[in-house]
C-alpha cells in the first residue's frame, strides 16, 4: 500500500463529481476488490535495501537527530495517527432484521398478514369463527419473533477483529526530534521518526534499524517462529520479512536496545495490512447454512406452488376470493415446518455443549457441522502440532547419538547417564547458561516452569535440572568468575568458573555455540571419560553426527571445556573478556546437544485418524523448511516411504530438474517459491501431491493456500494461534484458534477455539460434526413426514367438500409443541457405524435434503400417515351419525352459520354450534392419528441403514422421554378443560386413540424391509432410491 492511500476517497469524489452515482459505486467496488488483491500480494517495500543517506533523503529525517517537530506535524496531518482503523461493522438492528426475514420467516409473515385481513373481513361480516384467524396470526408472528430472537442470540458474535489489534498499540514510545529525546504517545509517531526500543518494549511501528546492541525480537505472532530473532542494521535478505534490519509493529523486544527510522505506521504496517486483510475477507457461508438455505428454497417453492394450485382450484370450483386466500394461507402453514429452525439450532447447540466438555468452544453454531464436512485441514505447526517449547531431543557424545525424553510429562525413555563424558557435557550445559527459573514455582513440574532466558537456554536449563537436580545449587558449587554472552560475530558463549573442590585451584572454562565454531577451537575430544587427540577421523564422525541432527530439523549446539593452567591463571587472576587475556583455543570437545519444539504425543494418532476419515492434513508454518519437514514426518503428515522431489533426486543421484515431479508423493514448498507461483501452478501442486508442507509462509500466502484448496472443492479448516493466522482463519470454511497461546485477533477471526491447543481435539470435533449431519438428516426426515398428513386434509376439503378435517392452529400445535422434543431428541442418537472410516461428504452431492429423503418421507411414510388420519376422521364422524358418503359435498351446508338444522345420516338435526364442536373433535382425532404415527416415525428415524434391533430401542433415553412427553402433551390438550374454546381441542373417545396404531405398526415393518434391502443389496436400484 502506498503512502497516498489515505487520500483515495477524496480523490475519487473529486473525479466523480459529475453526478454519475452508479459509475462511482461500481468504481468503488472495483477499487475495493483491487485493494484486497493487492493486499494478498507480497509486501513490496525497499526501505531495508536503502543506505542511511538514501533513507534520510526519502523521509526528510536524520539517523542521529531524528525529524524536526514541524516536519513531524505535517506528516501526521498527511498520514493520520499511528493506529489501526476499525472497519465498518453491520449494525445490530440489521443483523436482527435478517433473522426475522429469512426464507421460511417471509412465508410466515405473508400467512400472518392474510390471517389479519381474513379476520378483519370475517369480523365485519359477523362470522363467529373469525377469532381463529386472529389467534393464528398472533401465533405465527410469535413463532417468527421467538425463533428470530433465539437465532440472533445464538449466532451473535463479535466480528470486529480490529478491536484486538488495538490492544497491540503501545501506549508510549521513545522518539528523537530536533536532536532531543522525548516520550510520546505511540499513536503520534510518523514515518521518518527516529525511535529507541529496548528490552520489554513493543515495537511501535515498522522500523528500519539504524543501530543495535544484542537486540532480539519475538516474531512468533507474525511468522510463527518460536526462536528469538536478532535485529541488526545490516541488510541480509531481499524479502522484507526475512531481512534482519527491519523490526515489525507489535512484535516484542526480548533483550538489547536499538534505534531506528519508522518506515510505516498504522494501517500501512505489516500487521496493519494483515488486520485489513482479515476484516476485508468475507465470512464464508458454512456448508450447513448452504444446506438449510437449499432446503428452505425447496420448501418455500413447494409451499407457494401447492398454495397457488389450491387457490386456483378453489377459485375454479366457485369459492370466493377471500376463502381461496385462506386456503392458500392454510397450505403455507401446513407445508412450512415452523419448528425446524428451532430444531436445527437446538441440535447444533447441544453438540456445541458436548464439544465444550471436550475442550472445543464453538463460537458459530453452524461451524459444528462444517467441521464434520471438512476434507482438508491446514494446520499451523508451532503450538498446535508441537508443544510450543524448545526441548532437548538428542545428544551426541562417545561417538553415539542418544535420544532424550521429549514427552510432555517426562514419561518416555531416557539415555544412559553413567558415562563420564555425559557428566562433562552436562556440566558445560548447566554452567554455560544464563537462563534462570522464575521464583515460586517449586510445585510446578520442571517442563512447565516459566524461565527468564531465550528458548535454547531454557531448554538446556530444564534438561540439566531434570538430570542434576537443583541447578541453582549446582551452579553455586562452581562460582562464576567471568562471562562472555553469545553474539552473532563470535557465535559462541563462554564463562569461567572456580572448581567445586576448594583444594583444586584451577579455573574451568566452559563454552557453547555453533558446532563448527566450537570444533575449530578444540584440539582434543572426550571419549568415555578420556581425552583423545581430535584427528580427521573424529572430525568426520562429528560432521556425520552434525549433519544427521541438522537433517532432523533440530537446532544443534556444540559444547567444550578446558581446565586452565594454574600457573598462567592463578586464583584471583583478572579475566578480561574484552581483551581476551586468557586462552580460548586447545579446548576439549565434549559433545553436541540438539533441540526441537517436539510434537504433542496425541498428534500422530490424530493425523492417522484424519487420514482414515479421508481428511487431508497440510502443514502451513512460518518456520524453516527442514524443521517443518522433520515435524511433518514425525506426526505422519508426510508418511513413511513418501518422498519429495529432492529425496528422489538424492536417491537416484540425479539433478532435481530431471525428476518427474508427479513421482513425488510429498512436497515441501517454501515462501519464496510460493511467491513466484501462479494460482494455476499452486492448484496443480495441491492436486498432484497428497502430502504437502508449506514453510516460511507469510500471512498473505496462508490466505492464498486456503483459497486454492477451496477452488479445488475442499471444505477447509484452518488452525492457528498468531496474528499472522487471522486472515486465513476468517477465509476458511471453519477457523480454529488456540485457546492458550492464541492471540485475541486469531480468536476473534475463528469459529472454534481449542481450549487445550491440541490438534487431537479437532478429530473429536470432526466426529461430532459428522454425527450432527447424520442426525440432522434424520430429524428433518421426521419433521417433513407429517407435512403430507397436514396437507391432504385441505386437498380433500377443497376437492371433495367434506367438513374440514384439521385446523391451522392444530397444525401449529403439532409443529411447535408435540413434535419439537422428538425431533430434537434425535440429536442424542449414537452413530450407526464408525463414521470416521467414511470419506468426508461431498457438499455438491450429499445434500441434507435429497430426492430420496423427500420421496420417502412424503410419498411413502407421509401417505401411510394420511390414510391413518382419514380412517380415524371418518370413523369419528360415522360414530357421531355422519356416514362417509353423506360427508361428501356437505361443506357449504356445514359451514353456514345461519343453518341451524342440518340433518345427519340418522335424521338428527345439528345446530351450527354443535357442528363446530364436532369439527373440533375431527381436528383432535386427526391430530391424535398424526401423533401416534409420528411415534413410529421417530423410532424408524433412529437409523438409516441398520435395523432398529441392531441399534437398540432403549439406548437413546432422551428419545424415549420425548415419546412419553408427546403422549402426555397430546392427552393434556385433549382432556384439559377450556381447550375447545381456546385452541379448538375436544375430549375424544378412548377407542379413537387406537385406530391409527395398526398404521404405526405398518410404518415400522415397512421401514425394516427397506433397511434390509439397503443392507443386502448395496449399490442396487433399491439402495439408490430408498437410502436417504
Amino acid at each position: 500500500m502506498g503512502k497516498n492511500d489515505s487520500y483515495e476517497v477524496f480523490v475519487e469524489m473529486e473525479r466523480d463529481g459529475n453526478g454519475e452515482m452508479g459509475a462511482k459505486i461500481k468504481k468503488k467496488k472495483e477499487k475495493k476488490k483491487e485493494r484486497m488483491e493487492n493486499m494478498k500480494k507480497e509486501i513490496d517495500i525497499d526501505d531495508h535495501q536503502l543506505s542511511f543517506e538514501e533513507l534520510e533523503m526519502k523521509y526528510t529525517t536524520s539517523v542521529t537527530k531524528g525529524m524536526t517537530s514541524t516536519m513531524a506535524a505535517q506528516v501526521l496531518e498527511r498520514d493520520g495517527c499511528n493506529e489501526l482503523k476499525p472497519p465498518k461493522g453491520t449494525p445490530e438492528y440489521i443483523k436482527f432484521a435478517r433473522q426475522l426475514a429469512g426464507g421460511l420467516q417471509c412465508l410466515m409473515w405473508v400467512a400472518a398478514v392474510i390471517c389479519f385481513i381474513a379476520f378483519g373481513i370475517l369480523m365485519g361480516q359477523g362470522n363467529l369463527t373469525s377469532y381463529d384467524d386472529l389467534y393464528l396470526a398472533i401465533v405465527l408472528i410469535a413463532v417468527v419473533v421467538v425463533t428470530g430472537c433465539f437465532g440472533y442470540y445464538q449466532e451473535f458474535k463479535s466480528t470486529n477483529i480490529i478491536a484486538s489489534f488495538k490492544n497491540l498499540v503501545p501506549q508510549q514510545a521513545t522518539v528523537f526530534r530536533d536532536g532531543q529525546k522525548f516520550n510520546i504517545n505511540a499513536n503520534q509517531l510518523v514515518v521518518g521518526d527516529l525511535v529507541e526500543v529496548k528490552g520489554g518494549d513493543r515495537v511501535p511501528a515498522d522500523v528500519r534499524i539504524v543501530s543495535a546492541q544484542s537486540f532480539k525480537v519475538d516474531n512468533s505472532s507474525l511468522t510463527g517462529e518460536s526462536e528469538p530473532q536478532s535485529r541488526t542494521p545490516e541488510f541480509t535478505h531481499e524479502n522484507p520479512l526475512e531481512t534482519k534490519n527491519i523490526a515489525f509493529f507489535s512484535t516484542t523486544c526480548l533483550e538489547g536496545v536499538a534505534t531506528g527510522i519508522i518506515i510505516n505506521t498504522g494501517d500501512r504496517t505489516i500487521i496493519g495490512r494483515i488486520a485489513s486483510l482479515a476484516s476485508g475477507v468475507g465470512n464464508e457461508k458454512t456448508p450447513i447454512a448452504i444446506e438449510i438455505e437449499h432446503f428452505v428454497d425447496i420448501i418455500a417453492g413447494l409451499a407457494i406452488f401447492f398454495g397457488a394450485t389450491f387457490f386456483c382450484v378453489a377459485m375454479t370450483i366457485g369459492y370466493r376470493f377471500l376463502e381461496a386466500m385462506i386456503f392458500f394461507m392454510a397450505i403455507v402453514v401446513a407445508y412450512v415446518p415452523e419448528g425446524l429452525l428451532a430444531t436445527v439450532t437446538v441440535c447444533l447447540s447441544l453438540t456445541a455443549k458436548r464439544l465444550a466438555r471436550k475442550n472445543c468452544v464453538v463460537k458459530n453454531l453452524e461451524a459444528v457441522e462444517t467441521l464434520g464436512s471438512t476434507s482438508t485441514i491446514c494446520s499451523d505447526k508451532t503450538g498446535t502440532l508441537t508443544q510450543n517449547r524448545m526441548t532437548v531431543s538428542h545428544l551426541w557424545f562417545d561417538n553415539h547419538i542418544h535420544s532424550a525424553d521429549t514427552t510432555e510429562d517426562q514419561s518416555g525413555q531416557s539415555f544412559d547417564q553413567s558415562s563420564e563424558t555425559w557428566r562433562a557435557l552436562g556440566r558445560v550445559a548447566g554452567l554455560c547458561n544464563r537462563a534462570v527459573f522464575k521464583p515460586g514455582q517449586d510445585a510446578v513440574p520442571i517442563p512447565k516452569r516459566d524461565v527468564v532466558g531465550d528458548a535454547s537456554e531454557t531448554a538446556l536449563l530444564k534438561f540439566t535440572e531434570l538430570a542434576f537436580g537443583n541447578i541453582v545449587d549446582y551452579r553455586s558449587r562452581f562460582k562464576k568468575v567471568c562471562e562472555l554472552p553469545f553474539n552473532s560475530t563470535n557465535k559462541f558463549q563462554l564463562s569461567v568458573h572456580e572448581l567445586e573442590d576448594p583444594l583444586d585451584l584451577r579455573y574451568l572454562l566452559v563454552m557453547k555455540g555453533a558446532p563448527e565454531r566450537i570444533l575449530e577451537r578444540c584440539s582434543t575430544i572426550m571419549i568415555k571419560g578420556q581425552e583423545l587427540p581430535l584427528d580427521e577421523q573424529w572430525k568426520e564422525a562429528f560432521q556425520t553426527a552434525y549433519m544427521d541432527l541438522g537433517g532432523l530439523g533440530e537446532r544443534v549446539l556444540g559444547f567444550c571445556h578446558l581446565l586452565l593452567n594454574e600457573k598462567e591463571h592463578p586464583r584471583g587472576f583478572g579475566f578480561d573478556v574484552d581483551e581476551m587475556n586468557f586462552t580460548t583455543s586447545g579446548l576439549c570437545f565434549a559433545g553436541l546437544i540438539s533441540m526441537i519444539d517436539p510434537p504433542r504425543a496425541s498428534v500422530p494418532d490424530a493425523v492417522m485418524k484424519c487420514r482414515t476419515a479421508g481428511i487431508r492434513v497440510i502443514m502451513v508454518t512460518g518456520d524453516h523448511p527442514i524443521t517443518a519437514k522433520a515435524i511433518a514426518a514425525n506426526v505422519g503428515i508426510i508418511t513413511e516411504g513418501s518422498e519429495t522431489v529432492e529425496d528422489i533426486a538424492l536417491r537416484l543421484r540425479i539433478p532435481v530438474e530431471q525428476v518427474n515431479k508427479r513421482d513425488a508423493r510429498a512436497c515441501v514448498v517454501n515462501g519464496s517459491q510460493l511467491k513466484d507461483m501462479t494460482s494455476e501452478e499452486l492448484d496443480d501442486l495441491l492436486r498432484n501431491h497428497p502430502e504437502m508442507v508449506f514453510a516460511r509462509t507469510s500471512p498473505q500466502q496462508k490466505l492464498i493456500i486456503v483459497e486454492s484448496c477451496q477452488r479445488l472443492g475442499s471444505i477447509v479448516a484452518v488452525t492457528g494461534d498468531g496474528v499472522n493466522d487471522s486472515p486465513a482463519l476468517k477465509k476458511a470454511d471453519i477457523g480454529i484458534a488456540m485457546g492458550i497461546s492464541g492471540s485475541d485477533a486469531a480468536k476473534n477471526a475463528a469459529d472454534m477455539i481449542l481450549l487445550d491447543d491440541n490438534f487431537a481435539s479437532i478429530v473429536t470435533g470432526v466426529e461430532q460434526g459428522r454425527l450432527i449431519f447424520d442426525n440432522l438428516k434424520k430429524s428433518i426426515a421426521y419433521t417433513l413426514t407429517k407435512n403430507i398428513p397436514e396437507l391432504t386434509p385441505y386437498l380433500i376439503y377443497i376437492t371433495v367438500s367434506v367438513p374440514l378435517p384439521l385446523g391451522c392452529i392444530t397444525i401449529l400445535f403439532i409443529e411447535l409443541a408435540t413434535d419439537i422434543f422428538p425431533s430434537v431428541s434425535l440429536a442424542y442418537e449414537k452413530a450407526e457405524s464408525d463414521i470416521m472410516n467414511l470419506k468426508p461428504r461431498n457438499p455438491r452431492k450429499d445434500r441434507l435434503v435429497n430426492e430420496s429423503l423427500a420421496a420417502y418421507s412424503y410419498f411413502q411414510i407421509g401417505a401411510i400417515q394420511s390414510f391413518a388420519g382419514f380412517t380415524d376422521y371418518f370413523t369419528c364422524l360415522a360414530q357421531e351419525g355422519w356416514r362417509p358418503l353423506l360427508c361428501v359435498g356437505l361443506r357449504s351446508a356445514w359451514e353456514n352459520a345461519y343453518n341451524q338444522e342440518v340433518q345427519d345420516s340418522y335424521g338428527q338435526e345439528w345446530t351450527f354450534a354443535q357442528r363446530l364442536y364436532q369439527e373440533y373433535t375431527c381436528y383432535t382425532v386427526f391430530f391424535v392419528s398424526i401423533e401416534i404415527c409420528q411415534i413410529s416415525d421417530v423410532l424408524i428415524r433412529k437409523t438409516r441403514r441398520l435395523s432398529l434391533f441392531q441399534q437398540g430401542f432403549f439406548r437413546n433415553k432422551v428419545l424415549l422421554s420425548a415419546i412419553v412427553f408427546q403422549l402426555c402433551l397430546g392427552t393434556f390438550l385433549c382432556y384439559c378443560p377450556g381447550m375447545p374454546n381456546i385452541f379448538n381441542f375436544m375430549p375424544i373417545r378412548v377407542q379413537w386413540w387406537f385406530i391409527p396404531v395398526p398404521y404405526g405398526i405398518l410404518i415400522f415393518i415397512y421401514d425394516e424391509i427397506r433397511k434390509l434391502g439397503v443392507r443386502r443389496h448395496p449399490g442396487s436400484w433399491w439402495d439408490k432410491e430408498l437410502y436417504y
